[in-house]
C-alpha cells in the first residue's frame, strides 16, 4: 500500500490560479442568462426600499478609474443592502446633453455645424450620446456592477426632459425664475454663459497695471488737483469704466509726490510707495471714504466721467484701496453700479471681441486688447506702472481657456429666496465624511442666483414664449402642454415647430393681439438636467422613491450635482432629495499625481481588467480610504493581488477539505466542539460583526484588512495549518476532524457571503463549488448571522494568552531553525518552562498541544528559572529547543521513536498504524 494513498487530502475543483480576465465574463454570461438583477429585486421586493441614487456620468469617452472607483463603491453598498434585509434596487444614469458633445462632433467627427439646421444637428448628438452610453455601459458591467443597465435613466429621454421641463415650472410658479441682465462667468471659446459649477481655477499670466482717474468734481471735498489711483489686471476692461469705489469707513490720503497729487487709501501707503517707486511723497491730507461720495472723476481715456461711490466689497488687501468698476464686467460692480443709477456697459462681444463701445479697439479679442489699451493709458499720461503677475484664473472647465464676466440677459434661479431652506436641508442631512456639511453649507452660504440659461443648440430647452410685446410667458398650462409635447416627441420638437405651433390649441394672450408668438432660442444649464433627477427619476419610476437614502459621488460634486439636485429639489418639494451624502477623492497615480496623458501615468480600467480581473480592481477600491485622494499604479494593483492571492487559497483549502463533509450528516453540534474549535467560531463570529458594522458604516478598508488578516492570521498561520495533521491524517469520522470540518463549513458559508459585494466574481464561484446549498447564486442569500457560542467571552481571552504563548514559540522554533538546530518544527521538541500563569494556562488545555505548536515533542519542565542558558526566555515562559527523538512517520512527517513498533506498517508511527488499519485494511 502506498501511505499517500491513505491520506485525506483535499480535493476540490476550484482553480489555485483565478485567471479571472478569462473567467468574469462567463460568470458575467451566466448572471446575464439568469437576470441576476431581478432574481435579487424579485427576492427583497417585500423589504423595506433603500435607494442609492446614481449620479449620471457624461456620455463621452472611455470610463477612467475615478468611474471605475465610484460605481465599484455604489455596487458595495447596493449588494450589502440587498444581502442585509433591504430591497435595493440600482438604476444607472447618463448625462448627454452639454457642449462636450457638440465639440466632439464638430472637431472629432468634422461635421459642419453651421450648414444644417438646429434640430438636425441635435440629432446627431443624440446619436453620438446614446453610442457613448452604449460604450461606456458595457465597460461598467464588466466591472461588475450588478444594475437594470438595460433600462437606465437618460436625461435626453423624453420622459426624463417632460419631468424636468416640470420642475422647471414648478420653480417659475414659486417666483424662483427669471431673467435679468447682469454679469455672469462668460466663456469665449464656448459662446456661451457658465455657472459656478462649470469653473475651475488655473493659473494664468496677466498685466497689472496703476491707473490715475483725474478728478473733474472734488464736491467740495477736493480742489480738483488730485488724481484717484485705481488697479487691475484686467486693462481691457477699462473702456467699460464708469465709477470707482471707496470704503465709507477707511481712511483716504491725499499724497503728493513729484508736484501731483493721488488719492489711496492709507492703510496702503507704503505698499503704493514702494509699487510705484516713490520718493519724498507726503501725505498732505486724510479724509473718511465716506467724504468722497459722489466725487467725479474723468476717464483717462475718453470724454466721460467716473463716479466715485461707496461699496462694503473694498478692502485693502490689494491695489489701492480705490476699485475700478466696470458694472457691465463684475458682480460687485453690477451690484454697486445699480444701487448709484449707472449704466450696464458691456464692450465685448459673445466671442470675446471688443465692440463699438470701446472706440479705438473695436474688433480686438479682450486679451489681446490689454497692450493697446495700456499703450492709450501711457500716452494720455494716465499709466502709472505696468507689472505682470501669475495668479488664480477662473477657466471653462470644459475648454480649459479662461473666461470673463460678461453682463448679458440670462435666466436666473433665485438662491436668495430659498437660502434658509436650502441651509436648513443641509442640515438635516447626515454627512460622511463629516466636513462635507460645512463645505456645501458655505457654499449655499456665499452662492448668488445661479444662472441656468446657455447659449447652446444641444440641451433641454428654456420653455418660455414671448408675447409680441416682449412679455415673457410661463404659465402652468403652457408649462403642462410643454412637458407632454416632449414627453411624445422629445425635446428636438422645439426647434422643428414654430411658437404658434408648440402652445396650446387656440392658445391667446392680452400681449399678442396679432396672435403672433417667440419662443426663448437657449437652453438649460447640464446641471439643471441632471439637478432634476430626483423629479424625473426617483419619482418618475416605479421601482425607486424620493428622497433617496444616499448619494454618493466624487468630492467635486459638492459645487455641482450634490448642490444643483439640493437646489432644485427644496425648490420644488421643500426638503433636499437625499437623506446622507457620501463623497470620495480622486484618483491620483502612484506618487501622488493627477492622471494624465502627457504624463503617461494613466492607469486604465480596462486594461487593469484585461491583465488581472475586475475583482482585484474592486478589492483595491475596498483597499483604499477613498474618503480622501487614493492612488493605483502597477505596483499598488500588484500588491492587491497578492492579497486576493491569499484569500482565494483560503476559499480553495477550505473547499478541499470538505469534499467528504455532508452538514446534514457530519456536522458537529457547537457544544460538542472542542474548545479550540468553538475559539475559531468566536472568531469567525468577530469577522461577521466587524465586517457587517464596516459595511453599514462605509468603511470599506476595514472589511479588506478584517477579511485579509483573518484568512492569513487566524486561519493560516493557526488553524489550518495545525487541522491539516487532523484533516489529512485522522480517519474520516474521526470526530476532531468532523468539528474541525464543521468550523470550516461555517466559516466558508460566512466568509463567501461576506465577501460577495466586493467580490462578487469570486465569491459566486466559490457558491458554486459548495455543495448543499440550494441557492443558485450567493447574491440570493442574506450577510450571515453570528452562532452563539457558550462562554464566547472567557474561550476568547483564554486561547488568545494561548496564542500569545503560542507565539513565543514559533519565535523560539525560528531561532534554532535559523542556528541549524532543527530543520521544519516537525523536527523540533521543544521543553517549557512556564511561570505560574502559563502553567495554569496549559493545564487548562485539553487539546493536543504538541499538535498546535506543530512540533513532534513537547514536555513542560521547570518553572521558568530552572530553564537552562540555553532557553529562550520570554515574559511567561523560557524554551529549550532541540531535535526530537525517533525517526520520520513517512504518513503523518511526525518525528517519534513509535515508528516501526507495528510489525504491519514499519515505517508509520502507531498513530498512523492504527488508522491505517481501522479505515483501510482489506
Amino acid at each position: 500500500m502506498e501511505y499517500k494513498d491513505t491520506l485525506l487530502m483535499p480535493k476540490t475543483e476550484f482553480p489555485m490560479r483565478g485567471n479571472l480576465p478569462n473567467r468574469e465574463p462567463q460568470l458575467q454570461q451566466k448572471w446575464d442568462e439568469m437576470d441576476i438583477y431581478k432574481k435579487v429585486q424579485d427576492r427583497t421586493k417585500d423589504r423595506p426600499m433603500y435607494v442609492l441614487h446614481d449620479g449620471p456620468p457624461y456620455a463621452n469617452g472611455d470610463i477612467h478609474m475615478g468611474h471605475a472607483l465610484n460605481k465599484v463603491l455604489k455596487d458595495f453598498i447596493v449588494r450589502y443592502k440587498s444581502m442585509s434585509g433591504y430591497h435595493a434596487p440600482y438604476v444607472p444614469g447618463w448625462d448627454t446633453h452639454g457642449l462636450p458633445i457638440e465639440t466632439a462632433l464638430t472637431k472629432n467627427k468634422k461635421v459642419k455645424r453651421k450648414e444644417m439646421s438646429v434640430a438636425d444637428f441635435r440629432k446627431l448628438c443624440e446619436e453620438y450620446a446614446y453610442d457613448q452610453v452604449d460604450r461606456q455601459r458595457e465597460q461598467f458591467m464588466r466591472l461588475g456592477v450588478r444594475g437594470d443597465w438595460f433600462n437606465p435613466y437618460i436625461t435626453l429621454k423624453p420622459e426624463y426632459e417632460a419631468q424636468q421641463i416640470k420642475v422647471f415650472g414648478e420653480m417659475a410658479k414659486n417666483g424662483l425664475i427669471y431673467k435679468g441682465l447682469k454679469p455672469v462667468y462668460w466663456s469665449p471659446s464656448s459662446e456661451s454663459a457658465l455657472a459656478e459649477a462649470e469653473i475651475e481655477y488655473q493659473d494664468k499670466r496677466s498685466p497689472s497695471i496703476y491707473v490715475a482717474f483725474k478728478v473733474e468734481d472734488g464736491k467740495g471735498v477736493l480742489d480738483g488737483s488730485e488724481s484717484f489711483i485705481i488697479w487691475t489686471t484686467t486693462p481691457w476692461t477699462i473702456p467699460a469704466n464708469l465709477g470707482i469705489a471707496v470704503h465709507a469707513d477707511l481712511d483716504y490720503s491725499v499724497v503728493e509726490v513729484n508736484g501731483s497729487k493721488f488719492i489711496i487709501a492709507a492703510e496702503l501707503f507704503e505698499t503704493v510707495s514702494s509699487t510705484l517707486e516713490w520718493e519724498d511723497a507726503k501725505v498732505v491730507k486724510t479724509l473718511k471714504g465716506a467724504e468722497l461720495e459722489h466725487v467725479v472723476a474723468k476717464h483717462p481715456l475718453y470724454d466721460r466721467t467716473s463716479l466715485v461711490m461707496l461699496g462694503e466689497h473694498v478692502t485693502t488687501d490689494a491695489g489701492t484701496g480705490c476699485v475700478h468698476t466696470a458694472p457691465g464686467h463684475g458682480e460687485d460692480d453690477f451690484i454697486i453700479g445699480k444701487k448709484y443709477g449707472l449704466d450696464v456697459l458691456c464692450p465685448v462681444d459673445a466671442k470675446g471681441n471688443m465692440t463699438e463701445e470701446a472706440p479705438g479697439f473695436e474688433g480686438l479679442f479682450y486679451d489681446e486688447a490689454n497692450k493697446p489699451i495700456t499703450e492709450k493709458l501711457q500716452e494720455a499720461g494716465a499709466l502709472l506702472k505696468l507689472n505682470f503677475i501669475t495668479h488664480s484664473y477662473p477657466h471653462d472647465w470644459r475648454t480649459k481657456k479662461p473666461t470673463i464676466f460678461r453682463a448679458t440677459a440670462q435666466w436666473f434661479a433665485s438662491i436668495d429666496k430659498i437660502r434658509d431652506q436650502l441651509l436648513e436641508a443641509v442640515a438635516e442631512t447626515k454627512w460622511v465624511p463629516a466636513w462635507g456639511e460645512t463645505r456645501l453649507y458655505n457654499m449655499v452660504r456665499d452662492r448668488g442666483d445661479w444662472c441656468i440659461s446657455r447659449q447652446r443648440a444641444w440641451g433641454v430647452p428654456i420653455p418660455v414664449f414671448y408675447a409680441e410685446n416682449g412679455l415673457e410667458i410661463i404659465t402652468d398650462e403652457t408649462i403642462d402642454h410643454v412637458s407632454a409635447l416632449f414627453r411624445e416627441h422629445g425635446s428636438n420638437i422645439w426647434f422643428e415647430k414654430e411658437a404658434k405651433d408648440l402652445l396650446p390649441e387656440g392658445f391667446t394672450h392680452e400681449g399678442s393681439p396679432n396672435g403672433t408668438f417667440f419662443k426663448e432660442m437657449d437652453i438649460m444649464d447640464v446641471w439643471f438636467d441632471s439637478g432634476s433627477s430626483h423629479q424625473s427619476v426617483l419619482e418618475e419610476r416605479d421601482d425607486l422613491q424620493r428622497p433617496a437614502d444616499l448619494y454618493l459621488e466624487g468630492s467635486d460634486q459638492y459645487r455641482g450635482w450634490f448642490n444643483s439636485s439640493l437646489t432644485t429639489s427644496v425648490a420644488v418639494t421643500g426638503k433636499a432629495p437625499y437623506k446622507g451624502i457620501l463623497s470620495h477623492g480622486f484618483a491620483l497615480d502612484g506618487e501622488g499625481r493627477k492622471m494624465s496623458k502627457s504624463l503617461g501615468n494613466v492607469v486604465l480600467p480596462s486594461k487593469v481588467m484585461n491583465q488581472l480581473g475586475a475583482d482585484i480592481l474592486r478589492l483595491w477600491v475596498a483597499s483604499v480610504d477613498y474618503q480622501s485622494d487614493v492612488r493605483v499604479s502597477d505596483n499598488i494593483l500588484k500588491q492587491v493581488a497578492e492579497v486576493y492571492r491569499k484569500i482565494r487559497n483560503t476559499f480553495r483549502f477550505l473547499l478541499g477539505n470538505l469534499a467528504d463533509f455532508d452538514p446534514t450528516v457530519n456536522a458537529v453540534d457547537v457544544k460538542d466542539l472542542r474548545e479550540v474549535d468553538r475559539y475559531m467560531m468566536v472568531k469567525l463570529n468577530n469577522l461577521i460583526t466587524k465586517v457587517k458594522k464596516s459595511y453599514e458604516d462605509y468603511e470599506f478598508a476595514g472589511i479588506y484588512h478584517a477579511v485579509h488578516n483573518f484568512c492569513t492570521i487566524e486561519l493560516s498561520s493557526f488553524y489550518l495549518d495545525f487541522a491539516k495533521d487532523i484533516l489529512y491524517i485522522e480517519g474520516k469520522d474521526q470526530h476532531d476532524r468532523r468539528a474541525i470540518q464543521t468550523v470550516l463549513y461555517e466559516t466558508l458559508l460566512a466568509l463567501t457571503k461576506l465577501v460577495t459585494p466586493i467580490l462578487p466574481h469570486t465569491a459566486d464561484e466559490v457558491w458554486s463549488h459548495i455543495d448543499f446549498v440550494k441557492e443558485e447564486s450567493v447574491q440570493l442569500v442574506d450577510m450571515p448571522d453570528v452562532l452563539p457560542v457558550d462562554g464566547a467571552d472567557a474561550i476568547e481571552e483564554k486561547w488568545d494568552k494561548f496564542m500569545a504563548l503560542r507565539d513565543d514559540v514559533l519565535k523560539a522554533l525560528e531561532v534554532a531553525r535559523n542556528e541549524k538546530v532543527i530543520g521544519k518544527s516537525l523536527a523540533a521538541k521543544i521543553t517549557l518552562y512556564p511561570n505560574a500563569e502559563t502553567k495554569a494556562l496549559l493545564d487548562s488545555i485539553e487539546e493536543n498541544v504538541q499538535q498546535l505548536f506543530i512540533v513532534s515533542g513537547l514536555e513542560v519542565a521547570g518553572v521558568k528559572e530552572e530553564a537552562p542558558e540555553s532557553a529562550h526566555v520570554f515574559e511567561g515562559v523560557a524554551i529549550s529547543v532541540t531535535p526530537a527523538e525517533g525517526e520520520t512517520c513517512d504518513r503523518c512527517w511526525v518525528v517519534t521513536p513509535t515508528v516501526g513498533e507495528d510489525k504491519d506498517h514499519p515505517t508509520l508511527c502507531v498513530r498512523c498504524a492504527t488508522v491505517v488499519k481501522e479505515n483501510y485494511s482489506a
